[in-house]
């Protein structure tokens, strides 16, 4: 049979690593429980399954299980996460493109995440699992719990450089995926970099963090869809340290400025852990404790960086109690500027960068296109099409 691509694989190509956001990995689960939340939900099953994105769980009822098995329990002694009793829990297809470019596994459009990159990257000449590799992790950790994939990481650059004839990788990242390159990055020698590294391309790079983690520890996000609550899906949100980590930065905003706004009492970033009090999770302060210095380490990578970012689209930059209301109530969410998830501030946390680094930070701002429309949004997927051309 002929093969599809009617000309060979272009020589030279700089190989592409994607490495996902919050969210942006499949998640698989094995149960194995003596006991479940409803008598609907499953206690064991034969093998894996998918349990994210799983349009099926997202249900009223249903949820309920889903929740159980994929929230995790904070351990204050050793201070990490651990699943639910019973429930085994794997990233699956590190190395491939599958699992990052398709969230749920079935393919629907709704689940698509880096499809349109990948299928820009092979009109140009790259092939899938050969010269565009997926660096997928488990999402609801933090750098703290994560060290395992950054040896993987590693490995995987180093391997797929070897493969494609000496090339330097450029890695692709989305969202929480930027924070995590620069922290890997910012492990390795300047040397190792110069070898191995091409650039970073960073999309909606979360840099500083985002008031949007305050709010989902105060009330929750239900997904942008219309059948889920806000209060169930914080029971699960909340219980990640990424949350923790994506919690607005000290160096990104200053000690008064106002979160929380009520009439007893404001909340900063000087006394986040009196918010934490507040709303009875103290967990949430602990995970900020174990997390907080993955933040505050902002070196520049030492790499050649293009960032990309969406603007002038309204982003919760404060939570207001009208009087007489506690944090027990419905805020009122004050919006200012960004890409509808992440504050812009955070967004141009990498144009820091341009004095501290030789390597050149080339940065796009993109009016009016959020924080997830950035991962198929044609400017987006010219301007990486140039990047690999060689024309920018």
């Amino acid at each position: 049979m002929l093969s599809e691509r009617l000309y060979p694989v272009s020589a030279g190509l700089n190989p592409i690593v994607l490495v996902p956001g919050d969210g942006g990995s499949q998640v698989e689960a094995r149960l194995n429980k003596s006991t479940a939340v409803h008598y609907i939900c499953e206690k064991t099953t034969a093998d894996y399954f998918n349990i994210w994105l799983n349009m099926e769980l997202l249900v009223p009822l249903v949820i309920d299980c889903w929740i159980d098995n994929i929230k995790l329990i904070y351990d204050n002694q050793t201070r990490t996460t651990r699943n639910s009793d019973g429930v085994d829990i794997r990233i699956p297809g590190f190395g491939g493109t599958e699992t990052v470019e398709w969230l749920d596994p079935s393919h629907a459009v709704t689940g698509s995440y880096f499809n349109s990159i990948a299928k820009t990257l092979v009109s140009l000449g790259h092939e899938r699992n050969k010269t565009i590799k997926g660096a997928p992790y488990d999402f609801r950790k933090a750098p703290n719990e994560n060290q395992q994939y950054f040896v993987d990481l590693k490995a995987l650059i180093e391997q797929t450089h070897a493969d494609n004839d000496g090339q330097p990788v450029i890695i692709i990242a989305h969202s929480m995926g930027g924070p995590m390159t620069l922290h890997f990055l910012n492990q390795q020698s300047q040397d190792w970099k110069d070898k191995y590294i091409k650039s970073m391309v960073t999309l909606s790079g979360a840099w500083g963090g985002s008031v949007k983690a305050v709010k989902v520890y105060a009330i929750g996000d239900d997904l942008g869809s219309y059948v889920l609550r806000e209060s169930v899906m914080r029971q699960e949100q909340i219980t990640s340290p990424s949350l923790a980590w994506l919690l607005p930065s000290k160096l990104f905003w200053k000690p008064d400025e106002v979160l929380v706004q009520t009439d007893k009492k404001n909340f900063t970033v000087a006394n986040l852990k009196d918010f934490f009090e507040a709303i009875n999770y103290m967990d949430g302060w602990e995970m900020r404790k174990d997390t907080e210095n993955y933040q505050l380490d902002f070196k520049a990578p030492g790499v050649e960086v293009h960032c990309l970012y969406g603007t002038a689209i309204p982003t919760v930059e404060r939570l207001f109690y009208k009087a007489g209301t506690w944090l027990d109530g419905y805020p009122t969410l004050v919006n200012g500027d960004g890409d509808g998830t992440v504050n812009r501030r955070s967004l141009e946390g990498c144009l820091h960068w341009e004095s501290l680094q030789k390597q050149k930070v080339y940065s796009k701002e993109l009016p009016l296109v959020d924080h997830m429309q950035i991962l198929k949004d044609t400017s987006v997927l010219n301007y990486i099409s140039n990047l690999i051309n060689e024309v920018y």
